[in-house]
């Protein structure tokens, strides 16, 4: 098969402005968008795993790597929920015809707000959208999975000093969260508002994730309430869902949008 193409965008101004990694893989429609979670890249297991589903069924693919991730410029600490939209609305911009939209943890959170700023931009009979997927999908992540289940000194550290370092079952230095972070977070949390979509969405979460509790994907499910939802519990699966029965589940359910299984019915 054919290497998907790499290639950069600069995404904001001045001191702000930052180099986005790009991999776009030429094909069919609809395309096959990834956003991937906090502190991951593009070249995890999943992201390798569709792009060699897209390469197989003749389908385009992009991927990137927000700002202070993997391939592109900038600096962890300095990232925020506005700047990593910012750059996936970029990326997304520079994709042609019809997305099926794929939201990794954080990825789902921000595959969420995409789309509701792609709609209010091209209004909704113009979206591109033509589907989501969210794994584990950790919207309003700042408040609800950060904030809320920091102990009460880590509070009072991330309060005084900007940084916090939260213990990671991925990582073992640890996750930098900054008070920048969680504040800017809360600008753009969906709350207990109805979130539309204008497209089918098939939610995958494992029930043995402790960093997304499976429960938030239910919650989630009731606030979709005007959309065409799948939800998948696997019920022995954790955050990452990455092994092969998982990769398994993650391609049938871009297959069940494509081929109109999860269509809304008429």
């Amino acid at each position: 098969m054919d290497a998907p193409q790499s290639h950069t965008i600069t995404v904001g101004d001045g001191a702000a402005a930052r180099e986005i990694a790009i991999l776009a893989r030429p094909g069919g429609e609809p395309g096959l968008f990834w956003l991937g979670g906090f502190a991951s890249d593009m070249a995890g297991t999943k992201a390798e795993a569709l792009d060699a589903y897209a390469a197989e069924r003749g389908l385009a693919m992009t991927r990137f790597d927000y700002s202070g991730h993997g391939r592109s410029g900038g600096r962890f600490e300095d990232g925020t929920i506005s700047r990593w939209l910012e750059e996936a609305l970029a990326v997304f911009d520079h994709t042609e015809g019809p997305q099926i939209v794929i939201g990794s943890s954080m990825g789902g959170w921000l595959a969420l707000l995409l789309t509701q700023a792609h709609r209010a931009a091209a209004g909704p009979e113009a979206s591109r959208i033509a589907g989501l997927v969210l794994i584990a999908p950790a919207v309003d992540m700042t408040r609800a999975l950060m904030w809320e289940g920091m102990p009460k000194k880590a509070r009072k550290e991330l309060t005084e000093t900007g940084v916090y370092r939260a213990p990671s079952d991925y990582d073992e230095a640890g996750y930098v969260i900054t008070r920048a972070l969680i504040e800017d977070g809360d600008r753009h949390l969906f709350g207990d508002r109805l979130i539309e979509t204008g497209c089918p969405v098939h939610i995958l979460q494992g029930v043995r994730d402790t960093d997304v509790p499976w429960r938030h994907a239910t919650e989630l499910v009731s606030r979709l309430a005007s959309d065409d939802v799948v939800l998948t519990l696997v019920k022995d699966g954790d955050h990452g869902l990455s092994r092969p029965e998982d990769i398994e589940r993650l391609e049938a359910a871009i297959a069940g949008i494509i081929d109109g299984e999860d269509a809304p019915k008429s």
